[in-house]
């Protein structure tokens, strides 16, 4: 019935049409852009506009404190980030996180090859290597979504530059370093472009290594002389260190109204600890091509776009942690005899865990321009995507067999889309979208280590009917009333489905170790898949409000607020087996009230609603201090399972943000202050830990000189201990394979004090 109210809403939507946005090619910044189509009628911003955007000043202010390109979106409205490793963390937008938000870097959709979801999106790309940043929140149009429920994140690189007009040949280039306290964290990028008026060639290069961080107030988890010996000093936080190296070539053809480019990008990330798993990243190594075309006609606009990712993922226990198994393993704290020597309980030399990603895509969208007020925009996407995950044979238990996860796994988009816009008057702008997707999913036969692990299981999946066809509908009708110059009012409805990924359908093995390594929660419990499982399907309705100045550049005021009904959203429940291959499915996983469970993903009814409060101020301005500004976010969601009524799971708690900037000359300085409230509402069906309230501050600074660029602060002034609520369960140090047991108790610690400084040069 909820899917008929909303096919109907959507089908009596009015809709309007966006002109096409084309400059000329000789901008002040000498980017690329395409000479200009005279369009008759209003210029009218894009409907809904991003949540925020972030350009390349923006981003090196945000970069020197951090080498994880999700944290420079921390302080957009709504926006939080579920801990993860030191470059890889995992952005959630209004109670949406990873599989369910679009993210695109480059055009690309990527996905994250791992069962952990150790690369996502995100942590293929070095903030030093971004132009700019969109951020749609809640309901996107349907040329922008697809695949997922919450909203979209758009990066973009540095743009291409061109020779301007009768020059024989434009040079340039930058090199930049940074230092932070915390972790001994430092690192260096640089970047040189070489280009005529027509042609263009960039290279884009950067590093960066950290060790463990330091959390506040003398961190040392109780219980940790019981890992047999001290592994760490008292305040560090076990498996947070990193070391990641990015680097690019562009090559980039501009005719006319034609812009070609074809990029190639490659990463290495050799080693990287995450304190919320069970096991660490040893290796990431992803090549990307990628080609993309736009182009500027007298009906409209083009772009087009092909691309290929390979990855080559592995995790291990890392040497923050220790793989215990059995009475006799290591009881001094060292590596016991071998397997060979003292049987089945014995200490293992890890569990080496490897995973083979490819993915390839097409994507082809166009604006026509059908009249002065009316837009259609169409367009295609086409994504191929093949997964290997396998676990080779270690020790005497874990053989003499390799474990296949998945095998074969195949997962194809093949998506639709109409969207037209209308610009009735200077008040009113519509907008209804269409969009469909077939995505088809398939596995090969699976196999254990050997028949005592799990075996019945693999046999059971590999005689099921393993293939599966979703049709996915999204409908989006949005529109914007603007009754003056400093007032203007979006409100939408959508219906958008999200087909599960391949460990939620193909995920098979129940056996205890083999479910703790499929985890992309961050919890610490084990998880299996479910070959039952259905599409995702929300029905979204959001209001926002702005109110501003006339030339919306000193003060304005926004509030959102959003309501999602999800239908088969794949929340968890507790597993159980009758048999004795159930293994970690027993009886007593049903009520354990405290620790690790085990868990299958199974479809159930959700809702998820809240609002998010920002503002920007002028305190001061023109004094002989420069100008002060002001500004203030709050956010609050909530999430329920329906079905069960538990909450769901890493919803972030009541959280605001609080700045003063002060603008003199050169010189920025901004300080910061941010305030989380205690989480509570926490999912039953987890053992979801509760966290504390808190408030940290931040103290930041910059200085430009001509070509020269410093950024410098100081992270968590007073050194305040504190655990982020959407931080996981902390499994960072000691025994890391506990069946049932938290080892610690709490989540992941966040950063104690950290000074950091950037210095970035451009010749």
């Amino acid at each position: 019935m909820r899917k008929n109210k909303l096919a109907l809403a959507v089908a009596i939507a009015i809709t309007f049409a966006l002109p096409v946005h084309a400059q000329d090619k000789t901008t002040t910044e000498n980017a690329v852009e395409l000479d200009s189509v005279e369009v008759t009628g209003v210029r009218i911003a894009p409907l809904p506009q991003a949540e925020a955007t972030l350009d390349s000043s923006g981003i090196k202010a945000k970069s020197a404190a951090t080498s994880d390109t999700a944290q420079l979106l921390e302080d957009i409205p709504g926006l939080s980030l579920y801990g993860n490793g030191g470059v890889s963390s995992l952005p959630v937008m209004r109670g949406f996180a990873d599989d369910r938000l679009r993210i695109q870097v480059d055009g690309i959709d990527l996905i994250s090859a791992c069962a952990n979801h150790m690369n996502p999106p995100l942590s293929y790309i070095d903030p030093s290597s971004i132009g700019r940043i969109e951020v749609f929140a809640g309901i996107t149009p349907v040329s922008l979504g697809g695949d997922s429920l919450g909203g979209t994140i758009m990066v973009e690189s540095v743009a291409p530059e061109f020779a301007e007009n009768n020059e024989a040949m434009r040079s340039k280039g930058s090199a930049g370093l940074f230092y932070r306290s915390n972790g001994n964290a430092y690192g260096a990028n640089v970047s040189a472009l070489f280009a005529g008026e027509n042609f263009s060639f960039t290279y884009n290069g950067s590093t960066a290594h950290s060790d463990n961080y330091r959390a506040g107030d003398d961190f040392k988890p109780a219980g940790l002389a019981a890992a047999g010996r001290e592994w760490l000093d008292g305040d560090e936080v076990g498996s947070s260190y990193y070391k990641s190296t990015n680097q690019s070539i562009g090559l980039a053809f501009r005719q006319d109204n034609h812009l070609f480019e074809l990029k190639y990008g490659q990463q290495d990330i050799p080693r990287q600890g995450f304190p919320n798993q069970r096991m660490d990243m040893t290796r990431n190594d992803s090549k990307q091509l990628n080609l993309r075309y736009k182009g500027v006609f007298a009906w409209g606009a083009l772009e087009a776009g092909a691309y290929r990712e390979d990855t080559r993922h592995s995790m291990q226990f890392g040497d923050d942690k220790l793989f215990w198994y059995g009475p006799t393993a290591a009881q001094d704290g060292q590596p016991g005899p071998t397997c060979a020597t003292m049987g089945p309980t014995c200490y293992a030399a890890g569990m080496p865990m490897d995973t083979e990603g490819k993915n390839t895509g097409v994507h082809l969208k166009a604006n026509i321009t059908l009249s002065e007020r009316d837009l259609l925009r169409i367009g295609t996407d086409i994504q191929q995507y093949r997964l290997d995950d396998y676990w080779l044979p270690s020790g005497r238990m874990m053989a003499p067999n390799t474990f296949w996860n998945i095998r074969d796994g195949e997962r194809d988009r093949l998506a639709a889309f109409a969207e037209w816009e209308a610009n009735w008057n200077t008040r009113w702008l519509t907008q209804l979208g269409i969009r469909f997707e077939n995505v088809s999913m398939d596995a090969g036969p699976v196999q254990s280590y050997n028949p005592m692990f799990s075996q019945p299981d693999a046999n059971a999946f590999n005689a099921a009917d393993r293939s599966r066809n979703d049709g996915n509908l999204d409908m989006t009708a949005l529109s914007r009333f603007t009754p003056s110059a400093t007032q203007t009012f979006e409100f939408g409805i959508a219906q958008k489905t999200r087909s599960p990924n391949l460990y939620e359908r193909y995920a098979w093995s129940t056996h205890g170790m083999a479910m703790r390594m499929v985890n992309f929660a961050g919890d610490g419990n084990g998880y299996v898949g479910n070959l039952a499982l259905k599409p995702e399907t929300a029905t979204s309705l959001s209001l926002n409000a702005d109110w501003h100045d006339a030339g919306n550049k000193r003060w304005n005021l926004h509030a959102s607020a959003y309501v999602n009904e999800i239908d088969d959203y794949i929340d968890a429940e507790r597993c159980f087996s009758a048999t004795p291959f159930g293994m970690a499915c027993t009886a007593d996983n049903l009520t354990r009230q405290t620790g690790f469970v085990y868990l299958q993903f199974v479809n159930q009814s959700a809702r998820i609603y809240g609002f998010d409060l920002s503002a920007k101020f002028p305190i001061a301005e023109n004094s002989r201090f420069g100008s002060l500004s002001g500004k203030a976010i709050v956010s609050y969601s909530h999430g329920e399972n329906e079905t069960t009524g538990d909450n769901l799971y890493n919803i972030m708690p009541l959280n605001a943000e609080f700045v003063i900037e002060q603008k003199h000359g050169a010189w920025t300085h901004r300080l910061e202050a941010e305030f989380v409230s205690a989480k509570n509402e926490v999912s039953a069906v987890r053992n979801e830990v509760e966290t504390a309230g808190y408030a940290i501050a931040h103290l930041r600074g910059s200085y430009e000189w001509k070509k020269l660029r410093l950024d410098f602060g100081i992270e968590n002034i007073f050194d305040r201990f504190y655990t982020h609520p959407l931080g996981g369960a902390y499994l960072g140090q000691g025994k890391t394979m506990p069946g049932t047991d938290v080892p610690w108790g709490l989540s992941v610690p966040g950063k104690g004090r950290s000074l950091y400084a950037g210095l970035n040069f451009e010749f």
